[in-house]
């Protein structure tokens, strides 16, 4: 069974202990002359986005970056933070389910390729 691939992505806000809910969150995919924007969504009061593309579309092999909007984040928590945001780049090159979850606090953060 051949499926749609999906970019997702779960945030967690460790220093609250709480999901990071509205935190917004941009994929885009680098071509030869730069990064093109690809989709936009604000995660969910879980934390997730269930996924960036639109249903039935799968992305093109290649590199694609997920940036969170983290200053715009913690700033509605009144909270400084070090990173105005954070970019995960990573590549695509089959079809499937690319999970990157990404755990946050004011001055530091963690990812990695989940399932």
């Amino acid at each position: 069974m051949n499926r749609t691939a999906q970019i997702t992505t779960h945030i967690l806000d460790t220093s609250r202990g709480q999901p990071a809910a509205g935190l917004s969150v941009s994929l885009a995919m680098y071509a030869g002359d730069g990064w093109t924007e690809v989709a936009a969504a604000a995660a969910d009061g879980d934390g997730r986005i269930a996924n960036l593309l639109p249903p039935g579309v799968s992305p093109a092999a290649g590199v694609y970056r997920l940036r969170f909007e983290t200053a715009d984040y913690f700033g509605r928590h009144q909270t400084a933070t070090f990173y105005p945001h954070v970019d995960v780049v990573f590549t695509v090159d089959e079809e499937g389910h690319y999970h990157v979850p990404l755990l946050i606090s004011p001055f530091g953060y963690s990812t990695y390729r989940g399932r």
